[in-house]
């Protein structure tokens, strides 16, 4: 059983059934493993979570990284948008309702924190560039919660109206 496929199936289950149904051995018969094979990868519910947690910012951190829009505000907002069209922010809510522990979503906030700092000295406007990564913050939200809230159109309306506040 890989790593990544465990992970899946946590996702899956907090998305269905919510935190209070997240246990090992929940997670290891949705995974269709042993329990044996997920505490090989994961040895608490703990590690899961954090797994989860690393994983999101991992990906994020690569979607930022591959997308070829100039400053990073333009990046950071060029990559929201291909995750909330291909669904893969349903982690956001995911992780954050997986876990009361402030320890465990510590590398989420010091990643929201870093994602909020990133080449500000270098936006032409810092203060747009801020208003812009904090509507893709709020769209995060809103999107991880209610998935087929906006269509497509709406998507790239509101993308173009967000690249348009950046200078340049």
């Amino acid at each position: 059983m890989r790593r990544e496929d465990l992970l899946d199936a946590a996702e899956d289950l907090l998305s269905d059934q919510g935190s209070s149904a997240l246990t090992l051995a929940a997670v290891a018969e949705r995974a269709g493993c042993s329990k044996g094979g997920l505490l090989y990868h994961f040895g608490t519910k703990e590690a899961l979570i954090k797994g989860m947690v690393e994983r999101l910012i991992e990906d994020f951190d690569e979607l930022v990284t591959n997308q070829d829009h100039g400053t990073y505000t333009k990046r950071y907002l060029a990559a929201t948008f291909v995750a909330v069209r291909s669904g893969r922010l349903r982690r956001w809510a995911v992780v954050t309702g997986a876990s009361g522990n402030p320890f465990l979503l510590a590398p989420l906030r010091e990643a929201m924190a870093r994602w909020h700092r990133e080449g500000l000295e270098a936006e032409p406007d810092p203060a747009a560039a801020q208003i812009v990564r904090l509507a893709c913050e709020g769209l995060w939200d809103v999107v991880s919660h209610d998935p087929g809230l906006y269509d497509d159109d709406f998507y790239t309306e509101l993308e173009r109206r967000l690249l348009a506040l950046l200078p340049g």
